[in-house]
């Protein structure tokens, strides 16, 4: 290998490694701003359009399409109306980023505030960040539980 191809070579892998870091910390301050209830700075880190997936549930209202930045920060908001604070829990037990993307497993709780009904159950949330906004949010959650917990 010529130094030339080795110098490309490692000034590939550091631009990949940077978009990697990148996403990684546009994906801690959305958890941040998540967990503190920052709706501001929630807007701040969604794109202006979103592709936003979490499967539709008629019984939870906090559940529906969305996808602008403000209705996208706006769940935050809706789920905690709708729930009781205290009893909302979120461990996450895998944090993975390749490039623009990065995949956050781990487990669900919580309690409905209309029911008194408690859901839980893991959940897998795909982001992809592109210029340090966050532009796609898959949520895969145990929809079946909160529909229960939702229901009287």
């Amino acid at each position: 290998m010529s130094a030339t191809s080795t110098a490309a070579t490692a000034s590939a892998g550091t631009t990949v490694s940077s978009v990697a870091e990148a996403t990684r910390a546009v994906v801690q301050e959305f958890l941040a701003a998540r967990l503190a209830g920052d709706v501001g700075r929630l807007v701040e880190l969604f794109a202006d359009e979103v592709d936003w997936l979490l499967a539709e549930n008629p019984a939870a209202p906090w559940i529906r399409p969305r996808s602008t930045a403000a209705e996208c920060a706006a769940q935050a908001t809706e789920l905690m109306e709708h729930t009781v604070p205290e009893d909302a829990r979120a461990s996450v037990d895998t944090f993975l980023v390749d490039g623009t993307d990065a995949v956050l497993m781990g487990h669900v709780s919580g309690t409905v505030r209309a029911t008194g009904k408690s859901f839980e159950g893991p959940f897998a949330l795909r982001l992809t960040v592109e210029d340090g906004r966050i532009t796609r949010h898959h949520l895969y959650e145990n929809s079946l539980s909160i529909a229960e917990a939702c229901t009287p």
